[in-house]
């Protein structure tokens, strides 16, 4: 209501402001976070904030120009929020062994699967939408 008084449109707001886009997904994730803690939701608030999202997305009251450039953001500096984690693997010389190996193998095999099914569910989608 108050954005409609002063004439500002809030999508083109969060479509030219890389703030603000960071600040909607960082928001969409506490938001999901604290409803999985007062839910007790076996789930992770990651999750449920990307079904938000898709949600938001799917209804159209949150256009993709909105999330894009913070998006990229966040997926251009990854190797920042994975860095705590390789530290970790450091501190711990057995997954330096035989035993890093299976669990790097394990990974690797994870990784190759999600994508491969996701691929898969791509290119499904993509087909029956052409089918329409």
């Amino acid at each position: 209501m108050f954005s409609r008084r002063l004439g500002i449109r809030v999508p083109s707001l969060l479509e030219g402001s890389l703030l603000l886009q960071i600040l909607l997904v960082v928001g969409l994730w506490l938001g999901a976070d604290g409803f999985v803690h007062i839910t007790g939701l076996p789930v992770p608030g990651g999750l449920v904030g990307l079904i938000a999202a898709l949600a938001l997305l799917a209804s159209r009251r949150l256009s993709v120009r909105s999330l894009r450039r913070g998006s990229q953001f966040f997926i251009g500096h990854m190797v920042l929020f994975f860095l705590p984690a390789v530290l970790a693997v450091l501190d711990h010389r057995e997954l330096m062994s035989v035993l890093g190996c299976k669990v790097l193998l394990v990974i690797v095999a994870g990784t190759a699967a999600v994508m491969v099914v996701t691929a898969l569910v791509v290119d499904l989608c993509t087909r029956a939408k052409g089918v329409r």
